[in-house]
């Protein structure tokens, strides 16, 4: 199917082939006839599937035909500020109208559902995008709410302070968009989700995207929308075929951190994302890597909203190769150059497994997925893989082999279960496999040398973005 075949307006159009964009997604294919056709959506679809396109090209769609129709007679907001101005009059503040609001749980993920929306509405004369975030001087915010955009993108916390100061009416709202609904619920935000849905018209065409529809997610779904078109891209176990993954047994810290640098090293990867359990290793390990000589950089949610974007931007302009981040501040990034994920510490909940190996093999990009695993945590890599439904072979790179073997569950312990010898992964029993070297590694290269960090202790960390 083309873009062409979905309906749409030639000015989008336009900016999709100037945009390099030749054919529309499954998820696309799917929720655009329908979203044209002011139908309620709701969308099984993972990070990655092109879901913004599926929400925002029927969007601007409507308000490309908006554009061409002649104007009423009625002032809107913006032309009453106009004639103030032009009048010499100081205009007093009105509040922004939008006339499509979307919520994303995360400052990164809003701005780049902005940028998106920017780039599809190129040739739009009248439409203006914005984001509303923590983070960000209030000052600013109030100037981009004074211009009345059209459309709002914006997380829920912030959201709802402009709300209550008086500062935004949706009395205007045509279109509502719940970006990662799961992952907002996740973060606690379902108080104020439902504070913002109830200051919204009830006549709204409402689109909410997530990565499973089940449990709290599709309640809340059900009771927000009207007679939804139900659309189920992929589980929220998806396999990921365009991604390989990898599991490595570690012994401690020392045996961690010297793999990491050889991975990182391999002549395949362009760019990578390192995650970890906690704000403070990521600036600890981004620091080492300097050190040893990688470009890096680190990502978390303690970091200012300008310096977030600068060290994105960076990512994108490729002046970093490695980025370490926590699981929340790397929600929404979307760097096709991005060739490897490395999980340096396993994540919290299995969710958060398949959102982070989706950071890589984007757009049918083909990615490399490794997990840095102590020991003890075997049982968590059997969580990752029931709810995946795959297994995750285990690789061992020569020259770096675990000295320990892994422990078997308890469950596995039963005869015909798992026994100390098996092989994971999906080679002949007692075969060994091993993971194509990457560049030759420098002699003391190890970016643990002589650093308390890369000690023998082995200790555990805690789980959280503390």
């Amino acid at each position: 199917m083309t873009f062409e075949a979905l309906g749409l307006n030639t000015s989008i159009l336009k900016a999709l082939t100037e945009a390099g964009y030749t054919k529309p997604t499954t998820v696309q294919e799917q929720a655009v006839p329908a979203a044209l056709q002011g139908r309620d959506l709701m969308v099984s679809s993972q990070t990655g599937s092109g879901k913004t396109a599926a929400f925002m090209l029927p969007a601007l769609n409507k308000f490309a035909l908006a554009e061409e129709q002649p104007q009423s007679g009625a002032k809107t907001a913006n032309q009453e500020r106009q004639a103030a101005r032009a009048r010499g009059d100081r205009p007093r503040f009105q509040p922004a109208q939008p006339k499509m609001l979307v919520l994303t749980p995360t400052r990164e993920l809003a701005l780049q559902v902005t940028n998106a929306t920017t780039k599809y509405g190129a040739n739009l004369r009248r439409v203006r995008a914005v984001s509303i975030l923590g983070g960000m001087p209030y000052p600013k915010q109030m100037q981009l709410l004074a211009k009345n955009p059209e459309i709002l993108v914006a997380t829920p916390g912030r959201l709802i302070d402009h709300m209550e100061s008086g500062k935004i009416n949706f009395s205007q709202l045509e279109i509502l968009v719940l970006d990662e609904a799961d992952r907002m619920l996740d973060m606690g935000f379902i108080e104020d989700i439902e504070k913002i849905v109830a200051a919204t018209p009830e006549t709204r065409q409402t689109m909410l995207f997530s990565a499973t529809l089940d449990g709290v997610v599709g309640n809340m779904a059900k009771r927000i929308t009207r007679e939804p078109m139900v659309i189920q891209i992929a589980s929220a176990g998806n396999k990921h075929e365009n991604i390989q993954q990898r599991v490595h047994f570690v012994d401690d810290l020392s045996h961690k951190n010297r793999l990491l640098d050889h991975l990182l090293r391999d002549t395949t990867l362009d760019q990578a994302v390192v995650f970890t359990a906690t704000k403070r290793d990521a600036d600890t390990i981004a620091d080492r890597l300097n050190i040893a000589g990688f470009a890096a950089a680190a990502l978390h949610g303690d970091m200012h909203q300008g310096a977030r974007n600068r060290t994105l931007d960076a990512l994108r302009r490729g002046q970093v190769r490695v980025l370490v981040a926590t699981d929340v501040a790397a929600r929404g990034i979307d760097v096709p150059g991005i060739t490897h994920v490395v999980n340096y510490d396993l994540p919290k909940f299995p969710e958060d497994y398949v959102h982070r190996i989706g950071r890589t093999g984007r757009a049918g990009r083909n990615g490399l997925a490794i997990s840095l695993v102590n020991h003890a945590e075997n049982i968590n890599i059997k969580r990752i893989e029931r709810f995946t439904k795959q297994l995750i072979p285990v690789d061992i790179i020569e020259g770096f082999e675990p000295k320990k073997t892994a422990s078997p569950p308890r469950s596995a312990r039963k005869p015909g279960g798992w026994k100390p010898g098996d092989n994971r992964s999906n080679s002949k029993p007692g075969q060994r496999t091993f993971s194509k070297p990457g560049a030759p590694r420098k002699e003391g290269g190890g970016f643990n040398k002589g650093s308390r960090f890369g000690d023998n202790s082995g200790n555990r960390r805690t789980f959280g973005d503390h």
